[in-house]
């Protein structure tokens, strides 16, 4: 008994797992964005999906998306390139301003972690 397979099938199924890939990244990245917190949107609106064949990603390249997931730990902010810090409503100038840190608001990983069938 002799069993072939169309050489084809293996491009068929990659292209199955592609399009199942892409559907299920695209519901995660949904996800996260209604689950980000929207304070000016910038957030929301940097969360991305990509496959390149059968890998693929989740992310965003918002530069305070970190503390948003993870929150942070109570530090000081200091003035970069002046000699002090001012900002509307401040009394004076001050050399440093104590911040309490955040709590954490994830996003990434709740939607990661959805419930999901596959279509």
């Amino acid at each position: 008994m002799t069993i072939r397979l169309d050489p084809s099938a293996d491009a068929h199924l990659d292209a199955i797992l592609t399009r199942v890939l892409d559907r299920c990244l695209s519901d995660i990245a949904d996800d996260a964005r209604a689950f980000a917190p929207e304070k000016t949107g910038e957030l929301k609106a940097s969360i991305f999906h990509q496959t390149d064949g059968l890998t693929g990603i989740v992310g965003t390249d918002c530069p305070y998306w970190r503390p948003v997931e993870y929150g942070s730990a109570a530090h000081d902010i200091r003035p970069r390139h002046k000699k002090a810090l001012f900002w509307e409503g401040a009394a004076h100038p001050v050399g440093r301003v104590r911040h309490p840190g955040t709590a954490p608001h994830p996003y990434l990983r709740p939607a990661l972690l959805q419930h999901r069938e596959l279509r």
